[in-house]
């Protein structure tokens, strides 16, 4: 993109601590990257009451009057709040105004909206929202963890193969391993719609398709990526997040009561910390929502001024890799290879 600045619109008013942690995050990664401009999308008065004196020429306001709540349904959003920051920010999207937007509002209104907005990328019938989930040596990338809560193995497919570039462009893993998340490694078992899925991947020769995961897999790094259908990955995440809080809770209690603990925590200091850092979405900031014909990143609800700022610095990155480009030109060549091996 040559010396051009990096424009990312910002959901000002989206999530559990907005406007405030969404302000700060957009002004650390300022602080960080010289080539970046910021778009706060939101309702201008309270923005600048929390921006006070904080103000840089890379940063500009893009006033919004309404605000979706996450108890706000998404078809009744897009009905009936077309002003809102989301629709505003993925609308300067649209308008080639930002190249990114990042929000860490309602996830349901943010699809919707980008949907009528942006439109899907030519082949793609549902999008889907990835996350890194971390193993013994690294990280999975999962997805669909929640923009689907009904699929059919196509989709899982386009899941697939959108998971397969993230994987090369954005994390350079050659020839990502891909799994199937099942209840068993044999292919014969599963449901109607891992099965169908199975026989279309094993039939890809341009995917690295290794067959099912299972349940314990998830976290040993079996598999690059791994795909399944929204309900079941959003549920997955979820139940990630939850046991790695509890064991924090439970180690926190337990050595209250110990003596001997307190001695453990400072020989184990580093440990602890190191354990409790796998399960932080801070690092990662935003989860990418695949399939969309434009920039589009959905960050945690609860989001901190850190969480923002990495995620905007995500997106950022996105875009200076062309990532849209190549994963539409790469499933734009798939597309092609079928209609040549059919005809």
């Amino acid at each position: 993109m040559g010396n051009e600045p990096i424009i990312i619109a910002v959901d000002a008013m989206g999530g559990d601590h907005a406007p405030n942690t969404n302000i700060q995050g957009a002004l650390l990664a300022l602080e960080e990257e010289e080539n970046l401009r910021v778009l706060l999308v939101g309702q201008t008065e309270e923005i600048q009451r929390e921006l006070g004196k904080s103000k840089t020429s890379r940063l500009e306001i893009v006033h919004a009057d309404e605000i979706i709540s996450m108890d706000d349904h998404a078809s009744a959003a897009i009905r009936k709040k077309k002003g809102s920051s989301i629709h505003v920010g993925l609308e300067l999207v649209s308008a080639g105004k930002a190249h990114a937007f990042i929000s860490a509002g309602n996830s349901g209104a943010v699809m919707a909206i980008a949907l009528k907005v942006l439109s899907r990328l030519a082949g793609v019938e549902r999008p889907a929202i990835l996350i890194k989930l971390p193993t013994a040596e690294g990280f999975s990338i999962v997805l669909d963890v929640g923009a689907n809560v009904d699929s059919r193995p196509r989709h899982l497919v386009d899941f697939a193969q959108m998971g397969h570039i993230y994987a090369e462009v954005i994390e350079g893993i050659k020839k990502p391993r891909i799994g199937l998340l099942s209840n068993a490694s044999e292919s014969h078992k599963g449901t109607e719609l891992t099965r169908e899925t199975d026989a279309l991947l094993r039939a890809r020769t341009d995917l690295n398709y290794m067959g099912y995961v299972e349940g314990f897999d998830l976290f040993r790094g079996t598999a690059d990526v791994i795909v399944c259908d929204g309900f079941v990955g959003n549920v997955l995440l979820k139940s990630a997040e939850g046991f790695a809080d509890t064991c924090f809770q439970w180690f926190r209690k337990a050595i209250k009561k110990d003596i001997l603990g307190w001695l453990g925590v400072a020989l184990l200091y580093r440990l602890f910390r190191n354990f409790r850092k796998k399960f932080d979405y801070q690092p990662y900031g935003a989860a990418p929502l695949l399939g969309i014909n434009g920039m589009v990143l959905i960050s945690h609800g609860s989001s901190t001024k850190i969480a923002m700022r990495n995620g905007i610095l995500t997106a950022k990155r996105g875009v200076e890799q062309d990532f849209m480009a190549k994963i539409a030109a790469y499933l734009e060549f798939h597309q092609n290879s079928e209609r040549g091996d059919r005809s």
